[in-house]
């Protein structure tokens, strides 16, 4: 798993599609969706664990691109 599309097809699997409409807030609820499915015992944590590292990695992306938006870089 190396993309965030990776993860949403993962996410698909599992009838969950998340459409919030801002990418960074789209990630977050994918983060909440993943601990769900792994609390459940319905994911495993190889496929858990990759899936969030993907979420982290992207998250900070969105936040930089934000704070760099803002600052004026």
């Amino acid at each position: 798993m190396e993309t965030l599309y990776d993860v949403q097809q993962l996410l698909k699997r599992y009838g969950t599609y998340i459409y919030v409409g801002k990418r960074k807030w789209d990630i977050e609820m994918m983060g909440i969706e993943l601990d769900s499915l792994y609390r459940a015992q319905i994911l495993d944590i190889k496929s858990y664990q990759a899936a969030k590292v993907v979420l982290i990695k992207e998250h900070e992306h969105e936040v930089r691109k934000e704070n760099s938006s803002q600052t004026g870089i």
